[in-house]
């Protein structure tokens, strides 16, 4: 039979139930890099899947998205086996990412086990150890019942949990030196394809790497751990085994027993509580003098416009009177705006805006000045005056909006004292297991998926293709800023993937199989498939996942 090779244009031909892997040689020098994974008619596969017809294979280098991805799960799976050598009895958990890493927890039963350098030194050198013994990952499907039995057996009762919920009759799952486990995603052929990894300590935990020992400190250098974001994730995490819905196997088991109207309404009154200490915190720092303006930031998708709509209401019952004006409105002209390394229009950089004209309009709002407040029309690309008078009265406060709120480049003229900044993210941290987390970029790129429909009709194929993008200015222009912030809010709510569900499988369904682009929609709907559906009209008309559903209360 002939497989199609997208890297080389070019038709090979293959035996039946020859592997991806048993390409390659006959590539020779045309494939510039060593791949870690495969698109087989635009899905993901590992090397070792096997062929039966005709295909079209893409080979992946680790350093592409996807082959971090592959990396980054087969890494894991290394160190769990590690840690069942070094630790036998013990549990691990892969809680979520942080700083270019995940961090990663250990317990013993209910005991948790707070590991010292000589410990992680141990581990370290297991890992090492099987990387350089090349151990295969071995890739098999079995009757769920029997994989159950045997993730009960090794004490995965996370992955038994969710099992059970999901009522497949097979299920796949790797074996690594006669450890399973499984992952929503293929993995590497072997651990010797794993050779750059670091651990290192950090709170009650470590941090686990993709990258060598020298290229992690380079990372942390440039991108340390958050304290902030650290402890928003810790605050969730907190709260989620509080509700006892640690993973979607509980989430399942809530759906199923008819329990989701309790947790949906205990998710929002956190929600609620979080704001009104926020609203609470700018209170007090107005009695000091302080907070005379308030700065809302976060990357796309992660409830802003809800977020501070809410805190205005909350502000309200502080005595406040929020007054908001929209960063929008001090664009420069198009014909002045920056451009990206492409050549297009960059809109998302600091310097699209008037930084001289909103400085000096804000400094004469804090004196006590009224001010005529531009307005940008994005039809015409550049700036029109009409009439918009604003000024600050004694109880108001100025509520401002954008991705850009806690750059300090961008109120660099005013006194810090007079500025709260808030950061508005969706911090995930609902697992689908101890081993499998679920990236805060994919829940807001599926709430992206649905909002952008809903108003703008874009298809989720194109919200996909914009997403590197989108993702590549939050990288530049948000993240590096998170730390700055006066208050975090984590606009995540552990039961929307289950209501996201209904609304984003039909649009991915959308996306074509020939394009290359359906191997991100067809691992975003492999996500949404371990989730029971939960219908939206139990979700109130205020809460942050109307924004994106559609049916809320607030006008946007």
């Amino acid at each position: 039979m002939k497989i199609y090779c997208k890297n080389t244009g070019e038709y090979l031909s293959m035996l039946g139930g020859e592997k991806v892997i048993d390409l390659i040689p006959r590539l020779k020098e045309e494939l510039p890099f060593k791949p870690i994974c495969a698109y087989v008619n635009n899905k993901t596969e590992d090397l070792c899947f096997p062929l039966f017809s005709p295909k079209q294979v893409e080979f992946l280098p680790t350093d592409s998205d996807t082959g971090r991805r592959v990396y980054m799960r087969s890494l894991c799976m290394l160190l769990y086996k590690a840690v069942n050598s070094v630790l036998p009895g013990s549990t691990l958990r892969i809680d979520h990412s942080i700083a270019g890493g995940h961090y990663c927890r250990l317990s013993r039963g209910e005991e948790d086990l707070v590991p010292d350098q000589d410990l992680l030194d141990a581990i370290k050198e297991k890992m090492a150890s099987y990387i350089e013994s090349d151990i295969p990952f071995k890739r098999h499907e079995r009757l769920t019942r029997d994989v159950i039995e045997m993730y009960r057996q090794q004490g995965l009762e996370a992955k038994v949990n969710l099992l059970e919920t999901l009522h497949e009759l097979y299920t796949t799952y790797y074996n690594l030196a006669g450890l399973a486990d499984g992952f929503y995603g293929p993995l590497a052929p072997s651990t010797g394809f794993l050779a750059d990894f670091d651990l290192r300590l950090y709170k009650d935990g470590f941090l686990i790497f993709p990258f060598s020992p020298e290229k992690t400190e380079e990372m942390l250098a440039k991108n340390p751990p958050g304290e902030k974001m650290f402890k928003a994730f810790t605050d969730q995490l907190r709260f989620n085994y509080m509700i006892r819905v640690r993973n979607v196997g509980d989430l399942n088991r809530a759906v199923q027993e008819k329990r989701t109207a309790g947790l949906i309404n205990v998710a929002e009154a956190m929600h609620e509580k979080l704001i009104g200490q926020i609203a609470n915190e700018i209170s007090d720092r107005r009695k000091e003098g302080g907070a005379g303006i308030v700065l809302v930031a976060g990357p796309s998708s992660s409830g802003k416009t809800t977020s501070t709509k809410r805190l205005a209401i909350h502000l309200a019952t502080n005595l406040i009177v929020p007054k908001m004006i929209s960063l929008d409105d001090y664009f420069v002209d198009r014909e002045h705006t920056p451009k990206d390394e492409s050549g297009d229009f960059d809109f998302e950089s600091l310097y699209a805006l008037d930084l001289e004209r909103l400085n000096s309009d804000l400094k004469r709002l804090l004196a006590g000045e009224e001010v005529n407040i531009p307005t940008y029309s994005f039809e015409l690309g550049r700036r029109i005056e009409k009439y918009k008078p604003l000024k600050l009265e004694k109880n108001d406060v100025l509520l401002m909006e954008g991705i850009h709120g806690l750059n300090p480049e961008l109120t660099h003229s005013i006194n810090r004292d007079k500025i709260f900044k808030v950061y508005i993210s969706a911090l995930t941290t609902l697992k689908i297991d101890n081993h499998n987390w679920i990236s805060t970029s994919d829940n807001r790129l599926l709430r992206r998926i649905v909002r952008d429909y809903k108003y703008r009709r874009t298809s989720a194929l194109e919200s996909i293709r914009r997403w590197p993008s989108v993702r590549r200015g939050e990288e530049k222009w948000i993240f590096p800023f998170s730390e700055n912030a006066d208050a975090t809010f984590n606009s995540s709510l552990i039961f929307e993937l289950g209501v996201m569900k209904e609304y984003a499988m039909p649009l991915l369904r959308e996306v074509p199989r020939d394009n290359v682009l359906y191997a991100q929609a067809y691992r975003l709907m492999k996500l949404l498939s371990y989730f029971e559906p939960i219908p939206a009209d139990q979700i109130p008309t205020t809460s942050l996942l109307r924004e994106f559903l559609g049916g809320s209360s607030f006008n946007y």
